[in-house]
This record gives C-alpha cells, structure tokens and sequence, in this order.
C-alpha cells in the first residue's frame, strides 16, 4: 500500500475552512461532478492539465520549442513581447515538459503522481501546527473517493501517526469506496447542495438520489462508529441553490434522517475568487459577473433553515458578503 500511487491537484497548508483546528488539505484530482459554480474547476478532470499564468511569463519562449506536441502558440506576433501563450487542449497531453522547461515557472502543471510514503512525509511536516491547534488533514478534490485505496491507505497512516482526518466529499461516490475509507476518518464534511432532484441534475450534471443515499450511509456508519463526526455543508449560489425552498427542503431531510448526527450545518456563501481559474483554463463560468450576496440576504437564508426542523444551533453562515453600500448603488 505504502507504493501505491495517487493523483493530486496540491497541497493548502494552514487552512482553517476545511475542519476544525489549523489543517493541510489535501486536494485530490477527479470529481464526477460538472457543478456550475464549482470554485476548483482545475480539480474536476483526473488528468494532469497545463495553465498559462501570465504575470509571471517573461516572454522568452522557451516553452513553445519544448512541447513536444506542439500544443503551445502565441496570441499575437512573433515579434511583439506582450504576445500570450496559447494552450491547444485537444492536443496537450499533461505531459508537464513546458513546465519544466519554463525558467519563470510560467507554465505550471496541475497534477502530480505521489505515493502514500510521499504524501505522509509532506503532510507530516505540519504535524506542529495540528498539534497546538487541535487540527489536522483533510482529503478534498475533486473527489477523494475516485482514488479509494490510495486515500483509505493514506488516511490510515494518518491515523497510526495520531494525526486528525477528515474526508470532504461529494457523496457521489460508490459504497464499496465509502466502505473502504470511513473507518480511517474522524470528521466527514459533506457537500449537500440542491434537494430538488432536477434542479440538481441541471446544476451539476447528476441526480441527487446516489448522493442522499450516500449521507444515509454515512449517518448509519455514525451510529455504529460515534466518534467519527458529521458536518454538511451546503453552498448558497445565486440564481441556484440560494433559495428558501431549497433549504426548507435539505432542513427537512435533515431533520428526518440524521436528527442529533450532525455537529455543524454550515451555509457556505458564494464567492467569486475561482474566476482566473476558468480563464486560464480556456473555459467559461456562467458565475463570472455573479454579485456576492448581501449580508442581509444570507441572514435571511441562515434564518430560513433555522426554520427548516434542524436544530437551530447548529446551522453556521460563513463567507464574504457584498457590503450594503454596494449593493444599493
């Protein structure tokens, strides 16, 4: 197992969004998902994948004779230094050779193949910040359960190492794979985001039903394990899932399966902070002029699952909002 090999996107040290405590997430590539608002769409395919980033290119070229595909153009004359590179993404292949050739570090590669040895090693380093914080490692993506057996084997050193862990899941995931990683898991924060299944579907590109039966699951596993903890966390999107209806209805699901099962019902407010990601991924974002929500407006949401059935004093608003001084202009 400790051979064994894994994909993934980077590590975030220092993070305290992903768990209790001051944690490294650990952000895996693959996600079987196509969320609309998605904010790491770098994460989605599980293959390696280049970006341009421009501020740092220094225009010496060097990449454009180095692909070995010839996968690299500029965006405008040979002859002009402002002239951008071109990524063809029908014909780049992840190989990562323009990534290294590039003396800038330009062009980087998104995706790296480790083994758990690697990755234990690496996230160990931080093993201080998680023991004067009451922290730890987090497994996020992309999708974590799309690499079961290296996540579970990763996991579970962790655990021998006495270091806290926690899986960010979309629930779409298959129940031998949920089998597999759970027992090497002290906190689960699943990503519950649409209770109509198809506003879901239209949303994401998949059905809720596997992802409800998947937190069943869960809460069943809680039952049997106690120690291991639950918190949902639900993005509010505007013009998707940041509606009253939505909440009363995943409040109510909630409150009728998992009552006294979950420690946190985070609302986790839109942002708008992935919009470079899309642009140097060549893809376009439906959310790219989305205004933040106003403060008033996720107070109102936050008060609306309050009143879905779910016990008031665990349901958590979190995320930057528009002043109201902006949205009144």
């Amino acid at each position: 197992m400790q051979s064994q090999t894994g994909r993934i996107l980077h590590l975030q040290r220092l993070s305290t969004e992903d768990g209790p405590g001051i944690r490294t997430t650990v952000f895996f590539k693959g996600c079987p998902l196509r969320c609309e608002w998605c904010h790491n769409p770098e994460s989605i395919s599980p293959k390696p994948q280049i970006q341009w980033l421009e501020i740092r290119c220094i225009g010496c070229r060097t990449c454009l004779a180095a692909c070995p595909n010839g996968c690299l153009s500029l965006n405008g004359p040979a002859d002009d230094p402002g002239s951008g590179i071109v990524i063809d993404r029908t014909r780049c292949v992840g190989c990562g050779t323009c990534a290294q050739a590039c003396p800038a570090n330009a062009l980087e590669l998104l995706g790296m193949t480790v083994t758990v040895d690697e990755l234990v090693a690496e996230v160990c380093k931080d093993r201080a910040f998680f023991e004067t914080s009451g922290g730890g490692v987090t497994a996020s993506g992309g999708e974590p359960t799309m690499q079961p057996d290296f996540v579970a084997a990763f996991l579970a050193r962790l655990r021998a190492a006495g270091i806290a862990t926690a899986l960010d899941t979309c629930g779409l995931a298959a129940r031998a794979s949920m089998e597999r990683i759970l027992p090497h898991v002290d906190l689960v924060l699943f990503d519950l985001k649409e209770i109509d299944p198809d506003r879901h579907r239209a949303f994401t590109g998949q059905c809720n039903a596997a992802i409800l039966d998947t937190l069943l699951f869960i809460g069943n596993h809680i039952r049997l394990r106690p120690a291991t903890r639950l918190r949902i966390r639900t993005p509010l999107i505007p013009g998707a899932t940041a509606t009253a209806e939505n909440l009363l209805g995943l409040g109510g699901f909630i409150a009728r399966h998992l009552d006294g099962q979950i420690e946190r019902w985070e609302l986790c407010a839109f942002n708008n902070l992935c919009r470079d990601k899309y642009r140097r991924l060549g893809l376009a974002w439906r959310f790219n002029e989305t205004p933040l929500l106003t403060a008033q407006a996720v107070s109102d949401l936050e008060q609306c699952a309050r009143r879905s059935g779910v016990d008031s004093a665990i349901v958590i608003a979190t995320g930057a909002t528009m002043t109201e001084s902006r949205s009144e202009q």
